[in-house]
């Protein structure tokens, strides 16, 4: 992998919450067009992880690179606009709004679109949600969990993101959610998306992503394909608990 095909490069990260030391020199490399899942217990640094990423909690220590480019210091709304977006753990829709207000919040036409990249529009996200198209003038408070994170990510993808942070996205969703939003998820990738999976759901996790990162107590412990950590019941038994 050449620095070329990289669409996230995090180097030796230290993020702090007052004086507890979360993150103590997490780094990784992402490819373009890839989807990476981040695994881990409760309370070892995933969700940080993502904050630090798109700015919500910066880094003390080291650097985030973003296609090419340092992003660390930068705020979160320039990374949303530079091709970042998040779907945070819990959703954190508009409940006050509609279904098309939400959406129509996140609008961002994309400043370039190559031949296999998709650019997201309103009726392009209702195409791939149909079932926000029936609720549109809903309000955000009237929908059901499920619904709710359809519409967290249609709400993300309006940014017309290159890279899409995903924080524990199937966190109480029933079993038949679930497969219906992998099967989204693997449609993202068709259009080019690159996706960061942070996952409790190892099962999950390893069946859509390509790569994998098991973080401990802030560290990150293993990294590896997919495939081969489904195999290596040591490491999961270890640091998931499976």
């Amino acid at each position: 992998m050449t620095d070329r095909d990289l669409m996230l490069d995090v180097r030796d990260i230290h993020t702090y919450y007052g004086d507890s030391h979360i993150l103590q020199g997490v780094s990784l490399k992402m490819q373009s067009g890839t989807i990476m899942a981040v695994l881990g217990r409760n309370g070892m640094g995933k969700t940080t992880l993502v904050r630090s990423i798109i700015g919500f909690s910066k880094p003390r220590k080291g650097s985030v690179i973003f296609k090419g480019n340092d992003v660390t210091s930068l705020r979160s709304h320039s990374l949303v606009h530079s091709g970042m977006a998040l779907v945070p753990q819990g959703r954190r829709i508009f409940p006050s709004l509609t279904v098309l207000e939400n959406l129509l919040l996140g609008e961002k036409e994309r400043d370039s679109v190559s031949g296999e990249e998709v650019s997201w529009t309103l009726d392009t996200v209702l195409d791939l949600f149909p079932r926000l198209k029936e609720r549109l003038k809903n309000m955000g408070n009237n929908l059901s969990g499920g619904e709710q994170q359809m519409l967290a990510i249609a709400r993300a993808l309006m940014t017309n993101p290159q890279l899409l942070l995903l924080d524990e996205p199937t966190e109480g969703l029933a079993p038949l959610l679930v497969r219906a939003l992998g099967d989204v998820i693997s449609r993202l990738k068709e259009s080019s998306l690159s996706i960061l999976l942070v996952e409790q759901n190892m099962k999950f996790a390893l069946s859509i992503s390509e790569n994998v990162n098991i973080l401990n107590q802030g560290i990150v412990v293993h990294t590896s394909t997919s495939e081969e950590l489904a195999q290596n019941e040591e490491i999961k038994a270890r640091f998931i608990g499976v």
